[in-house]
């Protein structure tokens, strides 16, 4: 035992001897790496920030500026926040910081399927009067550059593209604000709205679903509900279908989410202008003033430095099912509008 003991003292004594005669450069490396490390993990948190909500622009010069002007400009903004905030567009980074983050890729995520919903209305049904007439050229033009797969880092690279339908879309707005004989076309219509509205609805339905899914859930399968008739060519359809995001992918669905909200408000906000008249006629702007407070709530800054996924009724918070609980209402209030709009 003994000897064990003075072994042992004597390994220590040789380690400390040798610690005293270790290269001089040892400290100031392990310095400049403590200061490296801390730098990247504060540029981590300086780019995983979300963006502030912005005011919606419906005025040109102090006037009212002509219909069409608030949802185009907020187009412009909403998409131009992807690509100039900080550290610019992140998902399609494939180098440290951009690459280690996850969170605000998956909001980009988000946001960017709004842009690309709202644009594809846009060219198929705000800027058209009839299913008949020409589309309007600057505005194919946007949304082909906003649906490049966001994945895309060259050849060619995602931000070019977005910048290019960015672009485009500045030309259609000044077109119409130019009382020319070139003025571009944007038509307030009840239809054209329910038809934004309902792609919306497919949005908010979805993004619930998979918040939900946080806890795991055994669901009856409602793929073919309302027709006897009905059949699936995917094979069989079991009656219970068990839906669970994986551990790692929840916090990504959370901040997904929150990027559909964030970018559905700015739009929604930019709609209740340019259709102003057609929601009091409709008496209708009450529903969506609804949409857009739960929104509004459902982005309240998150007070945990993680997401949490507790049980449904559990002690710990589900952010996620707090999140699902918003959206939900929210596309409550969207059904009840487009109900609304589809009304005499």
């Amino acid at each position: 035992m003994f000897n064990r003991i003075r072994d042992w003292w004597q390994s220590r004594s040789s380690g400390t001897a040798a610690a005293s005669t270790a290269p001089w450069w040892r400290i100031p490396a392990i310095v400049t790496g403590a200061i490296a490390l801390f730098v990247f993990l504060v540029v981590c948190w300086y780019w995983s920030r979300e963006p502030k909500m912005f005011w919606v622009e419906a005025q040109v010069d102090g006037e009212t500026a002509t219909v069409g002007f608030a949802t185009t400009s907020t187009l412009i903004r909403v998409t131009g926040t992807l690509l100039d905030k900080p550290g610019g567009l992140l998902v399609n980074d494939i180098a440290p910081p951009g690459l280690v983050l996850d969170n605000i890729p998956s909001w980009e995520v988000g946001v960017l399927t709004q842009v690309r919903d709202l644009s594809r209305v846009m060219r198929n049904d705000y800027s058209r009067s009839q299913s008949q007439s020409n589309e309007d050229e600057d505005l194919a033009d946007a949304e082909s550059h906003f649906y490049i797969d966001y994945n895309s880092w060259i050849f060619p690279a995602a931000e070019s593209e977005y910048r290019e339908g960015i672009e485009a879309l500045e030309r259609y707005q000044a077109r119409l604000l130019d009382t020319g004989a070139e003025q571009s076309q944007f038509f307030a219509r009840a239809d054209n709205l329910r038809e934004w509205l309902g792609q919306v609805e497919k949005r908010l339905g979805n993004m619930s679903q998979a918040l939900t899914a946080s806890v795991g859930q055994a669901r009856v399968n409602t793929d073919l509900a309302g027709d006897a008739s009905a059949r699936s060519g995917g094979g069989d359809n079991e009656s219970d279908v068990i839906v669970k995001t994986p551990w790692l992918k929840i916090d990504n669905v959370l901040f997904e989410a929150r990027g559909t909200a964030w970018a559905l408000l700015h739009f929604l906000r930019a709609a209740q202008f340019d259709f102003e008249q057609v929601l009091d006629d409709k008496n209708a702007t009450v529903s969506l003033r609804q949409i857009i407070r739960e929104l509004e709530a459902s982005l309240e800054p998150l007070a945990s430095p993680m997401v949490l996924n507790g049980s449904g009724y559990g002690v710990f918070a589900n952010h996620s099912l707090v999140m699902a609980s918003y959206l939900s209402r929210a596309n409550a209030a969207v059904i009840d509008l487009r109900e609304l709009l589809d009304q005499g």
